[in-house]
């Protein structure tokens, strides 16, 4: 009995190890090349995995790519809130927040903007589950946003009268907009706009007597 549950606990390390290989192949190569240009031979051979373990996964490519949307989702939302910046509950964390979008934008040169935006940009119109799948995606974002706005207006940081949710919604589209503008132009202006007038909007909000005392990117 030991030695059988021992079996499939390496069947199963196994079977996820091989899976996340396939998913993280796909996200890749469809960043770099798109959806349509990117196939199922081409993640298999990027993935070190056989054709059967892909066609054990994803019987067909829409079912690989609903994984990739939720995988680039996840991935995302970790980017977004590394433990050094907490819950974005603060207005230091919301200007170092920004500072880090700006700086892994600049160390691409501003080749590649949003993986996530870029993934929603060509899947937005395939079908309805496609596009249901990918505003999940965003929703999740914009929740982690509000939360963190919430938790400001719960302690007194933001007035009363500041809404979260709006103010989130607008947080992210100041950020996919000021991307997709920089990664264009090649250019981190766009960037730095966009998301200097989003952190005023929200510190318009803030509560009498605080203090705004941070800056993005400087002058």
């Amino acid at each position: 009995m030991a030695d059988t549950r021992s079996n499939i606990r390496r069947f199963t390390v196994k079977h996820h190890a091989a899976r996340a290989r396939i998913l993280a192949a796909a996200a890749d190569l469809i960043a770099r090349d798109g959806v349509t240009n990117t196939g199922i031979e081409e993640i298999r051979k990027a993935a070190g995995v056989g054709g059967s373990q892909v066609s054990r996964f994803y019987p067909d490519k829409r079912a690989l790519i609903r994984d990739v949307i939720a995988w680039q989702a996840d991935l995302n939302l970790a980017s977004q809130c590394p433990p050094a910046l907490g819950n974005l509950d603060s207005f230091a964390a919301w200007h170092q927040w920004a500072q880090m979008i700006m700086d892994r934008q600049s160390s691409r040169n501003f080749v590649g903007g949003c993986d996530f935006g870029s993934l929603a940009g060509q899947l937005v119109e395939s079908d309805d589950a496609t596009r249901a799948d990918l505003a999940d995606g965003y929703q999740r974002w914009i929740g982690l946003f509000r939360d963190g706005l919430s938790a400001m207006r719960d302690c007194g940081d933001l007035r009363s009268d500041a809404d979260p949710h709006a103010l989130a919604v607008a947080t992210l589209s100041a950020m996919q907009g000021g991307m997709l503008l920089s990664q264009t132009l090649r250019d981190i202006n766009p960037l730095r706009d966009a998301l200097r007038a989003a952190l005023e909007r929200i510190e318009g909000f803030a509560d009498e007597g605080h203090s705004i005392v941070y800056d993005v990117g400087g002058s």
